[in-house]
C-alpha cells in the first residue's frame, strides 16, 4: 500500500459520465456492486490511498444518482457536470477548468475500472515522473482485443498514437497492445493539448485519446506502462464483466484473509466483502458469504453454507447454515442449523439460537437457549433461559408491535405462546401448551390447561368410507374382542 501522505503535485480525475448501456440496467453502470461496494466506491478508495491533492469526479448521464452516491462515500470530492459535448476529452477539459492554476500531474481514471489497486497506481506515477514524460499511459497485452483501443507504436517502440477500434484500419485493428484507460499527464501540457481536440472520427466525440498524438506530433515524451497484472486493468461494461471483475475481486481477498491467517476451506465458494473483517484462526467453511461491514473474531466457525451481512460474531461462536443480518453472536455462542437472525438480534456469551429458529429485535441473555422451531420477536431474554420447543412470542395484535419480557433462569414447556406485551418472572416455569397472556410473577408455574373431551365414535359417524373410519373401527372390534376374551377368563 502507499503510504496515503498529501501529494501536492497530484491530482485525480475519474470518468463517471458514461451511460452504460450494455448493462441495460436502470442502475447507472458506475453504481452496479462488487465485493459490497460500487464499481466507482473501490476507485474512489483507490484513489484516496495515493493522497492526491484534488479528486474530481466527471459526472452526465443519471447525474443525481450518481453524485449522491460519490458523495455519500467520499464527501470531500468534488463533482463535475460534463456538458452536451461528448468525449472522454472533454471530460477532463470540464475536470480541470475547477483546477485552473493546478500545475501538478494530472492522473485519469474510470470509474468502471475498480481493480487497480494504489501499489501498482503508485508505481505507475513513480515511473511517469522519473522519465519526466509528458504522458504516461497504462496498456496491457491480451490475447483477443476486441473493443478496446490500441496502442500504436513507432519503429523505435516507442508510443505514436492511441486509435479506437472503430477508427481502426485491419493492420492497427491486429494489434493487441490495448489502451487500459489510465493515464497521467503533465497538466500545462494535458491543456494545451485539449484545447485542439476535435469531433472529427466515427464516433462524433472529443476523444482524450486523441491527445497522446498530438503530444506525439510536439515532439513531446509519451511513455506506455504495461500492466503487471491483466485483470487489474479489466473494465465492466456489461453483466458478464461485472461478474467476472467481481470473481477476481474476490479471489483476491479471499487470499489477502488466507495470508491473514484465516482457513478458508473452499475458496471458489467463499464470498467475503473488502468492508468485512476476520481476526486470525477464523475458520469459513463452504458455500458461505460474509457481507458488507461483518466482523469476525478469532476462533469463531462460520458455515457451511451461511450469509452473514453486518454482523458481529464474538470469540470462539460457531454459526452454521443460518442467514443472519444485522445481528450480533457473543463469543461461544451457538447459532443454527437452519436459524434466520434478522436485525436486532443479539445474543450473549455462550448463548443459543437453534434448529428452525427465527429471530427479530430480540435480546438473548448470556447462557440462554432458544433450541428450535421457534420464533423469538421484540423479546428481551434474561440470564440462563431455556425456552421450549416450539416457543413463539406472538408480538403484534394487528396495529402494534409489543415486547415480551422473560426474566432469569426461566424454564419454558413444549409449544408456549408468549402474548406480548407480557412478563414472566426470574425463576418461573410454564407448562407445555401454555398461552401465557398475563405477567407471570417470579417462581410461579404458569399454566393454561382445558380439560380433555374425547368424543367416541365420531371419527366412524362422520368420516365413513375413508381410511382413518376403517382403521378405528378395525382398532374397536379388536378392543371389543379382546374385552370379550378377558371377561370370558375372569
Amino acid at each position: 500500500m502507499t503510504d496515503n501522505k498529501l501529494d501536492d503535485s497530484l491530482a485525480v480525475v475519474i470518468l463517471a459520465a458514461g451511460q452504460g448501456t450494455r448493462m441495460k440496467s436502470a442502475l447507472p453502470k458506475v453504481l452496479h456492486r462488487i465485493g459490497g461496494r460500487p464499481l466507482i466506491g473501490h476507485v474512489l478508495d483507490t484513489a484516496r490511498d495515493l493522497g492526491p491533492a484534488h479528486v474530481i469526479v466527471v459526472v452526465r448521464h443519471e447525474r443525481d444518482q450518481v453524485a449522491d452516491a460519490v458523495l455519500g462515500v467520499s464527501p470531500e470530492v468534488v463533482v463535475v457536470d460534463q456538458d452536451e459535448i461528448p468525449g472522454t476529452g472533454r471530460a477532463v477539459e470540464v475536470a480541470l477548468d475547477r483546477l485552473p492554476d493546478f500545475a501538478g500531474d494530472v492522473l485519469v481514471l474510470s470509474g468502471d475500472v475498480p481493480l487497480l489497486d494504489a501499489d501498482t497506481l503508485g508505481a505507475f506515477l513513480r515511473g511517469h515522473r522519473g522519465l519526466a514524460a509528458a504522458a504516461t499511459l497504462m496498456s496491457a497485452v491480451l490475447e483477443d482485443p476486441t473493443g478496446y483501443g490500441r496502442v500504436i507504436r513507432d519503429a523505435d517502440g516507442g508510443v505514436d498514437r492511441i486509435v479506437e477500434q472503430k477508427d481502426a484500419s485491419d493492420a492497427e485493428a491486429a494489434t493487441r497492445e490495448i489502451n487500459a484507460g489510465v493515464y497521467v499527464f503533465q497538466a500545462a501540457a494535458l491543456r494545451t493539448q485539449l484545447a485542439r481536440l476535435t469531433t472529427d472520427n466515427a464516433q462524433g466525440e472529443k476523444y482524450l485519446t486523441d491527445v497522446i498524438g498530438l503530444l506525439r506530433r510536439d515532439a513531446l515524451a509519451v511513455a506506455a506502462s504495461v500492466a503487471p497484472d491483466v485483470s487489474l486493468t479489466l473494465g465492466v461494461n456489461d453483466r458478464a464483466q461485472l461478474a467476472e471483475a467481481g470473481r477476481i475481486l474476490n479471489a483476491r481477498t479471499v487470499r489477502r484473509w488466507q495470508l491473514e491467517g484465516v482457513t478458508i476451506q473452499d475458496p471458489a465458494t467463499t464470498w467475503i466483502d473488502v468492508t468485512a473483517t476476520l481476526a486470525p484462526d477464523v475458520t469459513v467453511l463452504p458455500n458461505t458469504h460474509i457481507l458488507r461491514a461483518t466482523v469476525v473474531a478469532a476462533g469463531a466457525v462460520i458455515g457451511p453454507d451461511t450469509s452473514l451481512v453486518d454482523c458481529e460474531v464474538g470469540e470462539g461462536a460457531t454459526v452454521r447454515r443460518t442467514d443472519a443480518t444485522l445481528a450480533v453472536i457473543g463469543p461461544r455462542a451457538t447459532v443454527g442449523p437452519f436459524a434466520h437472525l434478522r436485525p436486532g438480534t443479539q445474543l450473549a456469551e455462550g448463548g443459543k439460537i437453534g434448529t428452525f429458529v427465527e429471530t427479530k429485535n430480540a435480546i438473548i441473555g448470556e447462557g440462554s437457549k432458544v433450541p428450535h422451531l421457534s420464533y423469538i420477536g421484540d423479546t428481551t431474554i434474561g440470564r440462563g433461559v431455556n425456552l421450549g420447543a416450539g416457543a413463539i412470542t406472538a408480538n403484534y395484535d394487528d396495529v402494534a408491535k409489543h415486547r415480551t419480557e422473560i426474566g432469569d433462569e426461566v424454564h419454558s414447556g413444549s409449544h408456549n405462546v408468549f402474548v406480548a406485551p407480557v412478563r414472566i418472572g426470574d425463576g418461573a416455569k410454564t407448562g407445555a401448551g401454555a398461552v401465557i397472556r398475563k405477567d407471570v410473577p417470579p417462581g410461579a408455574l404458569a399454566l393454561s390447561v382445558a380439560p380433555q373431551r374425547n368424543v367416541e365414535g365420531w371419527v366412524e359417524n362422520h368420516r365413513q368410507g375413508t381410511g382413518a373410519a376403517d382403521a378405528a373401527a378395525r382398532a374397536r372390534s379388536a378392543q371389543e374382542a379382546d374385552d370379550v376374551a378377558q371377561e370370558e377368563q375372569g
